[in-house]
């Protein structure tokens, strides 16, 4: 068995508005598998498990200096919700992109796992 990669999907109300801003504002190549639906290459993953009471996933994005990525995808229309938070493992804050989705953007405190 060879585990060959992590596919990930957001669902959207407005699909090419937010295909459109990964390619155009966070700079990811895609390709594209027929009819306009583009797959985007993503930057290094990691996948963490931790304690809950039902079951449930989350996609977060993080960044080497969240004021400096703040300021530069703000310039570029990305909105976002509430002032960076400091939390246990880095400082948080969420971004709403096309269609509503929400997605939480942080800087890390913890070793990462793509270093190692």
């Amino acid at each position: 068995m060879a585990i060959i990669g992590t596919h990930l999907l957001l669902y959207t109300s407005d699909a090419e508005a937010l295909r459109e801003t990964l390619g155009a504002v966070f700079g990811w190549s895609s390709v594209d598998a027929g009819h306009g639906w583009l797959i985007f290459a993503l930057p290094p993953a990691e996948l963490g498990v931790h304690p809950a009471d039902a079951p449930a996933h989350e996609i977060s994005l993080m960044c080497d200096d969240l004021a400096a990525t703040m300021a530069e995808l703000s310039a570029k229309g990305i909105e976002f919700r509430g002032a960076p938070v400091q939390a246990g493992f880095g400082i948080t804050t969420h971004m709403v992109l096309p269609g509503g989705v929400e997605m939480m953007l942080y800087q890390p405190r913890h070793p990462l796992a793509h270093e190692a």
